[in-house]
């Protein structure tokens, strides 16, 4: 059912826009995991009501990029060492075998394409606004739609936080850049092999420096201390 007049559709679009902006302060960095999400803060700077920053915070709560405690602010979702390490195991189980699969199917011109994207990407070549994600791409090319569900779907967001973090030290950005082209090469080889074996330990290095970087978590509210965004 389609809203009547302009002001539905104007509202529609407000939040819309709203929920953008704060989940690119999540991607970020800005909004780090673990911070107090400041409504009236982020009304202010955006320059809108509580009312479209309050549905697009219950719309993060959703996605599972933030948590909300009873009688307790909403705050990024941050997660244990332990979480961390599950959800890169999860990744290197599913990546891999979503690379193979993609290694055997994708086709000749969508393989030529994501070498030359990678390349684009790489020497800041994209067009402007256009964005490209090398792992997503390779996981809908594996043609599985229950791998491509999960973590192509709402964990999407959680998964793309921590790589955000794992590539954010310029060294690791240049390795990973090498990785991908290495995957990159053996599906144009069609050796579905070495492509899992090269993207599984590429999630996995990424998993191991994304620990070293994140310390644990905090319980909420343990030191009586709330970190905000401004």
């Amino acid at each position: 059912m389609h809203e009547s007049g302009n002001g539905g559709r104007r509202s529609e679009t407000l939040g819309d826009e709203v929920f953008g902006h704060i989940l690119d302060l999540i991607y970020n960095c800005e909004l780090e995991p673990g911070m107090v999400v400041n409504e009236s803060a982020l009304a202010g700077r955006f320059g809108v009501s509580r009312g479209p920053i309050r549905e697009a915070i219950r719309r993060l709560q959703g996605i599972q990029l933030v948590s909300r405690e009873p009688f307790m602010r909403a705050r990024v979702v941050s997660l244990s060492k332990q979480a961390i390490a599950e959800l890169f195991q999860m990744r290197e189980a599913l990546e891999g075998y979503a690379c193979r699969l993609a290694a055997t199917q994708m086709p000749a011109a969508d393989i030529d394409g994501l070498i030359a994207d990678l390349e684009a990407a790489r020497g800041g070549l994209l067009p402007s606004g256009e964005r490209f994600d090398f792992h997503e791409r390779v996981v809908r090319a594996s043609g599985n739609s229950r791998i491509i569900d999960t973590l192509c779907g709402d964990l999407y967001h959680l998964l793309r936080i921590y790589r955000r973090i794992s590539g954010a030290v310029p060294e690791r950005h240049e390795l990973a850049f090498t990785e991908h082209w290495q995957i990159s090469r053996a599906i144009k080889a069609r050796d579905a092999t070495l492509a899992e074996s090269l993207m599984r330990s590429h999630v996995e290095r990424a998993g191991r420096h994304v620990l070293e970087q994140v310390p644990e978590a905090p319980a909420a509210g343990a030191d009586g201390e709330e970190k905000k965004a401004s």
